[in-house]
């Protein structure tokens, strides 16, 4: 038999002030998680920094040795076989370093304690949901999670390469040399790796629209050419504006809404089931 929680009990729900406080304690508990993470970030400056951060800004990163074999392969020159960037980075402000250290660290924080800010989502929207439904949180923080973290490395080893090979390259004339600012370049990455994050949290966005009926699968296969525009121009936003940069972008994201699609239609069918069962 489900446990009922406090404010499911008969006579004891709890005011709207009730939940603002508890909401509180939800977000001050995320909130210190991601401080704790972030603190250890801090500590391991010279690996966030030289190797995770810098890594893009190098010519023998991962990423350009494999999208150098792919144009190679397909015969088209992508411009991602090199030694070397032609740029360089430098901090322009006397607290420059100190800023972009601390708020690199608080960045790292969030996508180390993702798992248990979306825990503390959970436990916050729980007492709502069905004894049933309580039983899948497992289930929900361990997908969320991974599809996070997998937004992360996709925006990492692809988008974040792709628009620093482009950007760093990029000149309007040979007058004019590409020196970037430190918060500069931090602000790309950090905008690359967390946009993907959130993007390829599609599915379980679908999910809960689909649950309380705001979209339905009918609808997401009849705007499926509306969201292909939308995508490209997602895509196009977030990258380079090179066709090659925004395909392999546009693809994962696509995916991503097929299999939103078939999420729909899981829940879909499953809450028709639910309305004839109250009939």
């Amino acid at each position: 038999m489900d446990k009922i929680a406090p404010q499911e009990e008969p006579g004891n729900e709890m005011s709207f002030l009730d939940h603002l406080e508890e909401l509180r304690w939800h977000l001050i508990r995320a909130v210190l998680a991601v401080v704790i993470a972030g603190g250890i970030a801090f500590l391991l400056k010279g690996f966030i920094f030289d190797v995770l951060l810098f890594g893009p800004s190098k010519g023998d990163f991962f990423s350009y040795d494999i999208l150098c074999r792919i144009s190679s392969y397909i015969g088209i020159d992508g411009g991602f076989c090199f030694d070397e960037l032609p740029f360089e980075i430098q901090s322009r402000t006397m607290g420059g370093q100190f800023s972009a250290h601390v708020w690199t660290s608080i960045t790292a924080g969030f996508i180390i304690a993702f798992p248990y800010v979306i825990y503390e989502f959970w436990k916050f929207v729980a007492p709502a949901m069905h004894g049933s439904e309580r039983k899948y949180a497992k289930g929900f923080i361990f997908v969320t999670s991974i599809l996070f973290f997998l937004g992360v490395l996709f925006g990492y080893y692809v988008v974040t390469p792709l628009s620093i090979n482009f950007l760093g390259k990029y000149q309007v004339s040979e007058i004019v040399l590409n020196e970037f600012d430190l918060s500069s370049y931090i602000s790309l990455v950090r905008a690359s790796v967390l946009a993907s994050g959130l993007i390829f949290e599609l599915p379980i966005v679908i999910y809960f629209l689909t649950k309380v009926g705001v979209v339905t699968p009918q609808f997401l296969k009849k705007y499926r050419k509306y969201a292909l525009v939308i995508v490209l121009v997602l895509s196009a936003i977030i990258t380079p504006p090179d066709i090659v940069s925004q395909v392999i972008v546009a693809i994962p994201v696509l995916i991503l809404y097929e299999v939103s699609i078939i999420i729909s239609r899981i829940m879909y069918k499953k809450e028709e089931e639910k309305e004839k069962l109250k009939k």
